[in-house]
């Protein structure tokens, strides 16, 4: 079968235009042996990255469909099934441009620069004193080492990174890569920095709470290591451990907790105050309150009272329960939302 590829050609000197390519092809064919095939047969300018073919080494993520993957990974017939073909179309088309949130060199060839910088941010490796004894080794359990075979998996492709949605609008956001490989030092028993990797973790812009919690990042990795989840991980060991004072997303998550436990939803008129306001403490946060509690205010939306729901007693013993169950975990207040 026939099936055009639309490749995004951009460099230096030319502004980003489609350009097709037709092949006859296999439905089991990937999308990397389709790109081989046009820089060998048909033209030799285009420029992408490859090397294993076999999903190990990451250096062939790009975009196919508008979904950041591998290459080597994605067949044609696995694509196809995901488009649309209308009958006024010759071919199939599969649309293939750069890898997103890093600048372009040529074609499908991305700078990831940013993208390396953003994970030593995070210094993703193991720091210990004992390390400076060349004849220790780092003993673990299998138990121990258990939990670090998923982040383990990580093969830093950049498809994550590319996809995210809070790395597009904050600069200062580490990336989803950057955490799950965090998440991984904090869970690895050889590392003495836990508590300083927390503390630096909880920063506002750069770590976990930048997360935006979108999912993407979860349904293009090519192998599961699921960065979401890490991150989710790595905001439930922080909850544990800071107070409401130590910043607004903390003390979001634990007021929201609170007022649900309360009256089994959240009341409105606490919430703000409570969160935003610093329970009365944060002039500044209480004063950028007054234009939407003005407009509020007006529109007849603020209520002046607050009626538990009926379910309360069941939700708070849900709440109870779930406390008790995961209070040596660290992932309270996570695993409630």
């Amino acid at each position: 079968m026939k099936v055009t590829f639309k490749i995004l050609r951009q460099n230096d000197n030319l502004s980003p235009h489609f350009q097709d390519y037709t092949l006859e092809v296999n439905q089991k064919n990937t999308i990397l042996e389709c790109l081989n095939r046009i820089k060998w047969e048909i033209d030799g300018s285009l420029a992408f990255r490859k090397n294993c073919r076999n999903t190990i080494c990451g250096s062939c993520g790009m975009k196919i469909n508008g979904r950041s993957a591998l290459a080597c990974k994605e067949n044609i017939g696995d694509e196809l099934k995901k488009i649309s073909f209308g009958e006024g179309e010759k071919n199939p088309q599969i649309i293939i441009s750069p890898l997103g949130n890093m600048p372009v060199l040529k074609d499908l060839v991305v700078d990831m620069s940013n993208f390396w910088h953003d994970l030593e941010k995070v210094e993703p490796y193991v720091s210990t004193k004992a390390r400076n004894i060349s004849e220790k080794e780092f003993l673990q359990s299998p138990e121990e080492r258990k939990l670090l075979e998923q982040t383990g998996n990580c093969i830093l492709c950049g498809a994550c990174y590319s996809d995210c949605n809070a790395k597009e609008v904050n600069d200062n956001f580490v990336g989803p890569h950057a955490l799950a490989k965090a998440y991984r030092m904090i869970d690895d028993s050889r590392d003495e920095l836990r508590e300083e990797r927390l503390t630096q973790y909880n920063d506002v812009k750069s770590g976990a709470w930048g997360c935006t919690r979108c999912y993407l990042c979860n349904e293009v990795c090519p192998m599961d290591v699921a960065p979401l989840d890490q991150i989710t991980k790595i905001k439930g060991k922080i909850l544990a451990r800071e107070s409401r004072g130590s910043s607004t997303p903390v003390r979001h998550r634990k007021v929201l907790v609170d007022l649900v436990k309360d009256g089994g939803w959240v009341d409105e008129r606490k919430f703000a105050v409570m969160v935003v306001g610093n329970y009365f403490r944060d002039v500044r946060g209480l004063l950028s309150l007054a234009p939407v509690g003005l407009r509020v205010l007006a529109a007849g939306k603020l209520p002046f009272s607050f009626e538990a729901s009926e379910g309360v007693f069941e939700v708070r013993s849900l709440i109870n329960a779930i406390q008790s169950a995961t209070k040596d975990n660290g992932n309270l207040s996570e695993n409630i939302k």
